[in-house]
C-alpha cells in the first residue's frame, strides 16, 4: 500500500476511515492531569498512559499530539511506563491566553515532571517537542537522566524569520483564523506528512484537525508558530549549545528527507552538539515514529540501555 514515490500526498476525499496499519491508541488509559505552572497557571493537560516500570515522558511536535506516539507505545511500553501528552494549546489538553514562548514551555514540561513524580526520568521529544525538550534540559539538567531528539527544528533559518513576518503583518490574525478554521481536517491531512502517504486517515485527520475548529485551539496553533518558533529564540538556543557539554545524554534521530523540518539540521545540531549520538533513519520521515515505528523504537532502547 506504500505511494509510488515518497511524500506523495493523496487526496482528502480518498481517506480511510481507520489507518491501514492498526494502533491501540484509542485503548490506552487517559486522564487529565492538573498542572500548576508559573507562566500558564493552573491548567489540565491530556494524558495517556501505558506499562510498567522506569518513567518515559513522550513530548509531540507542532499541530500534532499525543496520537503521534500511536505506533510506539506498546512496544515502549514493554520496558517503560510510557506516559504520552498534550501540550498546553494541543489536542486535549487547555489552551491557556498567553505566549507560548519556548522557555515557558520548557519550563511547564519539568512542571508536568513534578506534578508526575516523574523528575529524572528520559524524555523522547519529536519535532518541535524535540526543540523544546532541549530547552528543559538546558534550564534544568538534573530534571531527565536522557534525552532522545527525533528530527526537530533548532536553526533560525530564513523561512521562520519570513513566517515571523509574516504573522506580525496587519490582519495576519483575521486571515490565518479563516485559512485554518474552513476545513481543519483538510489542513492537517495537507501540512503533516509522511513517506508513506497512506498511513494517513480520517481518524488522524480528525485528532488533529478538531482542535483547530474553534477560535481557542486555532489561536493556541497560532501561538505556537508565532513565539515558539520564533527565531530570535533559535538564535539564543544555539548560542547557548557550545558553551559547555550538553547537560543530558542526548541523541538525535534524522531522517534524510523530510519537507518539514530540513534535514540539514541534524547533522547542523551535532556539530553545536559534539558529544551527542547521531544516527540517519533511512526510509523515514519527520515522523519517524509514524513511517518506521520498530526501526525508532530500537533506536530508543539501545540509546536508553546505553546512558
Amino acid at each position: 500500500m506504500s505511494p509510488s514515490r515518497p511524500f506523495r500526498r493523496g487526496r482528502f476525499e480518498d481517506l480511510p476511515e481507520l489507518p491501514h496499519r492498526p494502533h491501540p491508541y484509542g485503548e490506552v488509559p487517559s486522564r487529565d492531569v492538573e498542572v500548576s505552572s508559573a507562566h500558564f497557571g493552573r491548567l489540565k493537560i491530556h494524558v495517556r498512559e501505558l506499562g510498567e516500570g522506569e518513567p518515559l515522558l513522550l513530548i509531540h511536535g507542532l499541530m500534532t499530539t499525543s496520537y503521534s506516539w500511536r505506533y510506539v507505545l506498546s512496544p515502549l511500553a514493554s520496558r517503560h511506563r510510557v506516559i504520552a501528552i498534550d501540550l498546553p494549546g494541543a489536542g486535549r489538553s487547555d489552551v491557556p491566553d498567553v505566549s507560548y514562548g519556548p522557555e515557558p514551555l520548557a519550563d511547564f514540561i519539568i512542571e508536568l515532571m513534578e506534578t508526575l513524580d516523574i523528575v529524572g526520568a528520559p524524555v523522547v521529544g519529536n519535532s518541535m517537542g524535540g526543540y523544546l525538550s532541549m530547552w528543559a534540559a538546558l534550564r534544568h539538567p538534573s530534571a531527565m537522566r536522557a534525552l532522545v531528539n527525533i528530527h526537530s527544528p533548532g536553526l533560525p533559518e530564513a523561512r521562520l524569520w519570513a513566517l515571523k513576518l509574516a504573522l506580525s503583518l496587519p490582519g495576519t490574525r483575521h486571515l490565518f483564523d479563516r485559512l485554518v478554521g474552513h476545513a481543519p481536517h483538510r489542513w492537517a491531512h495537507r501540512n503533516v506528512h509522511y513517506r508513506d502517504e497512506s498511513l494517513k486517515s480520517l481518524e488522524e485527520a480528525r485528532e488533529y484537525g478538531d482542535p483547530l475548529r474553534t477560535r481557542e485551539g486555532r489561536g493556541g496553533f497560532r501561538r505556537y508558530l508565532s513565539d515558539t518558533m520564533d527565531p530570535r529564540h533559535m538564535s539564543r538556543f544555539v548560542g547557548r549549545l557550545p558553551e559547555a557539554p550538553f547537560p543530558v545524554p542526548l541523541c538525535l534521530l534524522y531522517a534524510r528527507e523530510d519537507p518539514m523540518v530540513p534535514a540539514h539540521i541534524g547533522p547542523a545540531l551535532h556539530r553545536l552538539v559534539p558529544d551527542a549520538h547521531f544516527e540517519w533513519l533511512e526510509d523515514a520521515s519527520h515522523f519517524a515514529h509514524v513511517d518506521q515505528p520498530e526501526v525508532t523504537v530500537e533506536r530508543i532502547v539501545s540509546f536508553l540501555g546505553s546512558k
